[in-house]
């Protein structure tokens, strides 16, 4: 049977690669990455087809047909209902078909093709002063054929209504290929328009058939998402086929073109934040602002913001947008909206008006569907109640009875969302791992769906039924109702071909959970996973598919770094939800089946930076570069590793043997046999090998030392890292120079432990001894084994000299950020590591800690380069900000990642994703940067990259200081 569906597969394949121009694939690794989207289930599919055009899509459908295969039109795959999962072939549209064929600024309309991101389409019509109005929190990466796919609505839904509201014509293909242009209106016979005859005829016997129960059989609420919107063919309704077809998760046809209505923008807005005593009461009050014309009514409780600056006091909040003509009118409306709050009830308010502290909050609640998949204690929750809309005016007494019934259900949540839509996000500590657990989802479900129903609500506010709710939309609807749903797919879809087991006949909603085929106990691995109780699948079960990696642009302003290879490549299997994909359907062990030997989970690996920018701006913390570095600990266990880890991934041993005939080494790294070695190494040849220092950091520290004792002053302990001290060791001085000026008596570590705990005396150490380590190299490369000894030997040299609170002062971020988290991590059996963990401070941390009363030198310049991923992931730059302000250094550093990131662009085949990884923020903001402008960079690869591309190098900001100090000591 085995063998007959591969050949079956291998048939569909070259089939559909014979007919379509796009790229065709059945390859286990572009199957596992469309397995799931971002709700609770998992399908595997046969192939994957990224269609060009409309034609594509034709010529793969008709394949399909031949076959007997169904399809499933797929987006950004964000859905939370399962309805962008699929068994048969996917079309993924977010490759080629993302054109905006045409935008108009007078008829205010756009036509644009399924796979346009939101962002783009609303950046074309900002030229304008125009807009798309539904803007879902995914809208920087989620496309406008999955929005119509889902009929989105987004938190601007209380002024410019769902996508339904805002879409004019379809053009779609059904399953059996006619051509569809979804209008609104009726030709002579009453019949819709743009149908071919059998779908013309038979769309206006149904509605005729049916006008009772389709004008009785629908609540009247402003986020009814649920069910096949068929009481818009209404004829006092305009016979709206677009409507209609709006939200019918690509059960009905494949959208190849739409025609949508953009919106007037005002040219300015203002954020009213207005503090509640709990969520109850801010949901009571959601409707009543709304004669107010707000355009976002916005709900959060306190357990989601957490400890979030700039708001009131209160227990929970609503985020209330205000716009106007100008920001002195939007300020007008948003203070006499608070005043008119405040005679409800309000516990405070504050008006917003900085645009810079209203992306900082607007943030939190585009973050929540992510946020909100970890529990304050830890534990993990779950979508599949996460959009149940209520009328308005009912919210409060339904988030009451919704809280009840989660405590009688023995569950949790964090209800957030569109309060003044009635409608609720929620993300529940479901357990979906275990029979009972699931036999409670499903027991849950429904009674909430009960619940939703005797509010006159709905059970998909936002996101669509999909495989989530759809088996219960009888309970909303009616068996009546329901079975009309099923009669106009049967007109649409007669061979049931479109993504089937969605919404009309649904696979039942605790079907082909994505849990079911994981390990039942945890993997062995090296890392503590100490997030996640020290699971691995658990640590990967964190992406949820919120896919914000997926951003091909960083907002403006932002420092966001996650997720640089996405960014340069585009392909999903390089994104931060493609690598947790793979991972998960290697666990698996059904599509991907050679466990910790996958090529393909290589492969995708492979172009991970281990920037750890995902540790940060991932909604949910998935740390990708720690899952890096176990897999290849496992992969290449027992087996011999490419040449670039033993060459740069032991490069502390290396450095540390060349240092005494470092003259020489630079010497013939200026000579052809370079080229040789750089091949022997597995280095990139467009590479130039960095000069090794002539006197090293550590030997120029003796050296001094020796010369003059250090002057009195509070101890800190100066971390001598590989690249400070054999590379860049002017950085190392300068640092020495400036701690020295704050009144700091820096000091270095021994290389071995010493008796009693004693720091060291100033004499002379035994310069051939193994230098210490932060094992940064070894973990980039998963040589696990050798960085925990490396790490162990740290921690017993370290361990008494760190006793009395001293603060180990680190030059290089992503040394620290190895000290601060992979080191404890790592030994998560040594009690020592988080001590040591918690003394690491980076330069301008210890500044501000430790010599607090310091005034650094004035320079009075601007600034330009780049803040090292790692210390924006792991270790954060306030106290950087706060030291440049100090100095008059002004301006913002950028974002994102240099690319070389350590080894990663030194690597042989790793260059041109390198240097456009530095083409997307470092290089246009050093290049647009005045004359005279500083170029900052504290991370040797940032610098070192510079060095390479640009034609202004940069400093360390210690450098800067030093200098302005006056000379360091020679």
């Amino acid at each position: 049977m085995a063998d007959r569906t591969e050949t079956e597969k291998r048939d569909l394949t070259k089939d559909l690669a014979a007919a379509v121009r796009g790229e065709v694939s059945s390859a286990a690794a572009d199957r596992a990455l469309m397995t799931m989207d971002a709700s609770n289930y998992r399908r595997v599919p046969r192939a994957v087809v990224a269609p060009r055009d409309a034609e594509d899509v034709a010529a793969a459908l008709r394949v399909c047909r031949e076959h007997g295969v169904p399809v499933v039109p797929r987006g950004a795959g964000t859905s939370i209902a399962g309805q962008a999962t699929g068994v048969g072939v996917v079309l993924d549209f977010t490759r080629h078909m993302r054109r905006i064929v045409s935008l108009d600024p007078a008829a205010r309309t756009a036509v644009v093709e399924p796979g346009v991101i939101l962002d783009d389409l609303r950046a074309a019509a900002g030229a304008h002063g125009l807009t798309f109005g539904p803007d879902p929190s995914t809208h920087s990466r989620c496309t406008l054929g999955g929005m119509i796919g889902n009929n989105s609505c987004g938190s601007h839904s209380v002024a410019w209504g769902t996508t339904a509201d805002n879409v004019r014509e379809l053009e779609l293909l059904t399953y059996g290929g006619e051509r569809v242009r979804a209008g609104r209106g009726t030709g002579p016979t009453g019949a819709p328009t743009g149908l071919p005859p059998r779908l013309r005829d038979g769309v206006k016997s149904l509605v005729d058939a049916e006008l009772a129960l389709l004008r009785t059989g629908y609540p009247d609420l402003p986020r009814r998402i649920s069910g096949y919107a068929l009481d818009a063919l209404l004829p006092e309704r305009g016979t709206d086929l677009a409507r209609a077809l709006t939200g019918t998760e690509g059960t009905l046809g494949v959208l190849t073109e739409a025609t949508v209505r953009l919106v007037g923008t005002p040219a300015a807005r203002v954020l009213a934040v207005l503090g509640y005593p709990d969520e109850s009461a801010a949901a009571e009050a959601a409707h009543t602002l709304l004669p107010h014309k707000p355009m976002t009514v916005e709900g959060m409780a306190a357990d989601l913001v957490g400890s979030a600056a700039g708001l009131p006091e209160g227990g929970a909040w609503l985020f209330v947008e205000m716009g106007g003509a100008s920001p002195a009118e939007a300020a007008a409306r948003a203070e006499a909206l608070c005043r008119a709050a405040a005679a409800d009830g309000t516990t405070g308010h504050a008006v917003v008006t900085d645009p810079v502290g209203q992306r900082a909050l607007w943030r939190i609640r585009e973050d929540a569907s992510g946020t909100a998949t970890r529990m304050p204690d830890g534990s993990e929750a779950w979508p599949g109640w996460e959009d149940c809309a209520v009328p308005p005016a009912r919210l409060g007494p339904y988030l009451r009875d919704f809280r009840a019934l989660l405590a009688q259900h023995g569950l949790r949540g964090t209800p957030y969302g569109h309060f003044g839509d009635g409608c609720i996000h929620i993300r529940i500590d479901f357990d979906l791992l275990t029979p009972p657990g699931i036999r409670r989802f499903r027991d849950f479900s429904h009674d909430l769906a009960d619940l939703v129903v005797a509010h006159g609500g709905s059970l998909s506010g936002e996101h669509g039924d999909g495989q989530a709710r759809a088996e219960l939309l009888p309970k909303m609807y009616g068996p009546e109702l329901v079975g009309l749903f099923g009669r106009f797919k049967d007109l649409w879809d007669p061979a049931a071909g479109l993504n089937p087991g969605m919404l009309v006949r649904p696979d039942r909603l605790d079907d082909n959970l994505r849990f079911a085929p994981l390990p039942g106990r945890p993997v062995p691995v090296e890392f503590g996973y100490p997030h996640d109780n020290g699971d691995f699948s658990a640590a990967v079960r964190r992406c949820v598919g919120v896919a914000k990696c997926r951003n091909e642009k960083t907002a403006a302003g932002s420092a966001d770094v996650m997720c640089p290879s996405f960014r340069a490549t585009g392909e999903e299997q390089h994104s931060t939800r493609g690598r947790a994909r793979l991972l998960h359907e290697m666990l698996a062990g059904e599509v991907i089946t050679d466990g910790w030997r996958s090529p393909e989970v290589h492969d995708a690996l492979d172009l991970c930076l281990s920037c750890k920018g995902c540790r940060s701006d991932c909604p949910v913390g998935v740390d990708m570069a720690t899952y890096k570095a176990e897999f290849l600990h496992h992969h290449y266990e027992g087996r011999l590793r490419p040449a670039a880890h033993y060459s740069m991934g032991r490069l502390p041993q290396w450095l540390h043997a060349a240092a005494p005939a470092a003259p020489a080494v630079n010497a013939l790294a200026r000579t052809p046999l370079a080229a040789v070695a750089k091949r022997l190494a597995g280095i990139a040849p467009e590479r130039p090998l960095p000069a090794l220092a002539a006197e090293t950091f550590t030997r120029w520290w003796w050296r001094r030392r020796r010369a003059a004792p250090p002057a009195d002053g509070r101890t800190v302990l100066l971390w001598p890292d590989t690249f400070t001290n054999h590379l860049s060791p002017q950085v190392g001085r300068a640092a020495v120079r400036v701690l020295e000026a704050a009144g700091l008596r820096p000091l270095l570590p021994p290389t071995a432990p010493l008796p009693g705990g004693a720091l060291p005396q100033p004499a002379l150490p035994r310069l051939r001894r193994t230098p210490l380590c932060c094992g940064l190299t070894y973990v980039s490369t998963g040589q696990l084994d050798r960085a925990r000894a490396v790490m162990r030997r740290t921690l017993d040299v370290l361990t008494p000299l760190l006793a009395a609170g001293r603060p180990l002062v680190v030059l290089e971020p992503s040394c620290a950020a190895a000290l601060r988290t992979d080191l404890p991590e790592l030994l998560a059996d040594d009690p020592r590591a988080s001590r040591l963990a918690a003394s690491v401070r980076t330069f301008a941390q210890t500044l501000e800690d430790f010599a607090p009363d310091w005034r650094p030198p004035r320079l009075d310049r601007p600034v330009a380069g780049q803040t090292h991923c790692h210390q924006h992931a792991v270790l954060g730059d306030a106290a950087d900000r706060r030291l440049r302000e100090r100095a008059g250094l002004t301006g913002q550093l950028s974002g994102g990642c240099c690319g070389l990131a350590g080894n990663f662009g030194f690597e042989r085949g790793h260059y041109d994703i390198s240097v456009a990884c530095a083409e997307d923020q470092l290089l246009p903001a050093v290049r647009q940067s005045a004359p005279g402008t500083e170029i900052l960079a504290d991370g040797f690869s940032c610098r070192t990259q510079l060095d390479h591309l640009g034609d202004r190098p940069a400093r360390h900001l210690a450098e800067v200081l030093a200098e302005a100090l006056g000379e360091a000591d020679a």
